[in-house]
C-alpha cells in the first residue's frame, strides 16, 4: 500500500479519536512510510450522511444519492486515477457493504476500468 485516500466527511472532529485528519497523516508516514491524502471530493455531504446516519435513511435511498453526487462532481475527471491506484480508502465503517468507500470504488472502475477492489475486513 502506498498511501491511504481519507473520504471521511468529518475527519477531524472529536468522534475521529485517534484517527484524526493530521495525527493519522503524521503516525503513517513518519511510521509506516505511508504517504496521507484527504479526498473531500469523495466524501458524502453532511445532509446527505445525516438523512442516512441520525435518521435512519434507508441504504438504497442513500446509496443512489451518493452515486449521483460523485457524478455531479465528475470525480472521475478531478481525482487522478494514480492517488487511487495502490492506495486504500478509508472511512469510519467497518464493512463495506453498507459504506461509501466500495461506492467510492466500484464508481470509479466504473468509469476508469482497470482498479482493483480488495476489501480489508
Amino acid at each position: 500500500m502506498k498511501r491511504v485516500v481519507d473520504v471521511r466527511l468529518n475527519n477531524s472532529s472529536q468522534l475521529a479519536g485517534f484517527s484524526k485528519r493530521d495525527d493519522l497523516k503524521y503516525f503513517l508516514e513518519q511510521i509506516l512510510g505511508i504517504d496521507y491524502v484527504a479526498e473531500p471530493l469523495l466524501a458524502p455531504t453532511q445532509p446527505l450522511l445525516d438523512a442516512y446516519k441520525k435518521n435512519g435513511g434507508q441504504w438504497d435511498v442513500y446509496e443512489r444519492a451518493f452515486l449521483d453526487l460523485m457524478s455531479e462532481r465528475k470525480v472521475e475527471e478531478k481525482i487522478d486515477p494514480a492517488t487511487i491506484a495502490g492506495g486504500c480508502l478509508l472511512c469510519s465503517e467497518d464493512k463495506p457493504h453498507h459504506c461509501h468507500r466500495r461506492l467510492v470504488a466500484e464508481y470509479l472502475r466504473e468509469r476508469w476500468g482497470n482498479l482493483e477492489i480488495s476489501h480489508i475486513v
